[in-house]
């Protein structure tokens, strides 16, 4: 009667635990582990490809073995048992069992390092990649940096994309994704060869994707590098799979495999991501920094109608010793802004805010100008244009 009691309060109370806490429905996740996974993810390079091959290839010889020789034993030992009148035989070696037993595991070995080799070795050639991708591991969080090929210059940090209430607050619905999505993936184009290479700025990390049969530790100090040529496009999941402190579980590693055509979409969008992030108008330059840079503007924009040496030409006026440029600048940001009915056209929809003030500011110091507001800032123009 009491254990029945129990019983009865156990089950209450299992069911008002199962009712205050949301159920959430798992599903396998693009690219990364699947619902009741008992082998590898879906290969779509060739070494993942060999990887796996190797792995099925390993488990049936050792299946093999097992079955041979556990076969052999319980069968002697059920058939030549003493109840059936048999004796054990009397000898002390064989010369024939010796050398089997010796030839044949090293047949098997032989059998099994061949193709390994091989796979070791392909997965070692870094040699005539596509593309060069830099990577540092550090707590917590992945940086890339694009060094070679289209996309080179291209540099951000990958960081964990899960709300960190869903990580501390167990009754809060959980993302399909969870703590395996990111703030800004790796993204590369598909049939290209990528070569990785590695290092840490902490401690030793491990950059891993399964579905593409890549594992290579981050090691402070030191470079290490790796490579993949994923054949499908996608997205693909993996973690930091080295124990690097508190927040281990908390970085992950997504890459976006995409066609030629959306790849060159997005380094374009990336690029101008980065410059315009570079020409904050609230960064406050110094002289020289807006002088090289306005020297560049100038020359790609400007130099076609008022000549590199800023005498001008034909209608068109010379900026060496113009009232309007040696004067208070903020009549010159106007001009270059809104442009002028003499035929210079407004620059306002074609330059960013920092171009025009390095611009403005090279003219007023270059040649024979020396302006007393010698220096204009990006932010100056922004207020401008209001």
């Amino acid at each position: 009667m009491i254990f029945a009691k129990r019983l009865q309060s156990m089950m209450l109370g299992a069911s008002f635990l199962a009712a205050s806490v949301p159920a959430w429905a798992v599903v396998d996740i693009q690219g990364g582990p699947a619902v009741l996974q008992t082998n590898f993810q879906p290969p779509v390079t060739q070494i993942a490809h060999q990887i796996y091959s190797l792995h099925t290839m390993m488990l049936i010889i050792c299946l093999v073995i097992f079955v041979a020789v556990f076969g052999v034993m319980f069968y002697s030992i059920l058939k030549h048992r003493k109840s059936l009148g048999h004796k054990s035989a009397s000898f002390h070696e064989s010369t024939a069992v010796e050398i089997a037993w010796t030839i044949i595991p090293f047949v098997i070995v032989i059998g099994m390092a061949l193709p390994a080799t091989k796979t070791v070795v392909a997965m070692k050639d870094t040699s005539n990649a596509d593309l060069t991708i830099k990577v540092t591991g550090m707590q917590w969080k992945w940086g890339y940096d694009y060094l070679s090929g289209d996309g080179e210059g291209i540099s951000f940090l990958s960081t964990l994309a899960t709300p960190h209430e869903q990580v501390v607050d167990p009754t809060k619905v959980k993302s399909d994704t969870y703590l395996l999505e990111v703030d800004n993936p790796v993204v590369v184009p598909v049939n290209k060869k990528v070569r990785l290479v590695l290092t840490a700025n902490d401690v030793i990390h491990s950059w891993t994707i399964p579905a593409f049969g890549v594992k290579q530790d981050a090691i402070p100090g030191f470079v290490r590098d790796t490579w993949f040529k994923a054949e499908k496009v996608g997205t693909y999941r993996g973690q930091c799979v080295e124990l690097c402190g508190k927040d281990h579980a908390f970085m992950p590693i997504v890459v976006s495999v995409v066609s030629d055509a959306d790849y060159k979409a997005w380094v374009d969008g990336k690029k101008k991501e980065m410059a315009a992030a570079a020409d904050d108008p609230a960064k406050t330059w110094t002289i020289d920094e807006l002088k090289t840079r306005g020297e560049k503007v100038f020359t790609a924009n400007c130099a076609v109608c008022h000549m590199a040496n800023g005498k001008g030409g034909g209608v068109v006026p010379a900026l060496d010793g113009d009232p309007v440029v040696n004067g208070p600048r903020a009549a010159q940001i106007l001009t270059v802004l809104n442009g002028k009915n003499t035929g210079m056209p407004a620059w306002k929809g074609t330059l960013n805010d920092t171009e025009i003030a390095a611009a403005i500011t090279y003219t007023r110091n270059s040649w024979s100008n020396h302006a007393q507001e010698n220096i204009v800032q990006p932010a100056e123009v922004l207020a401008a244009r209001k």
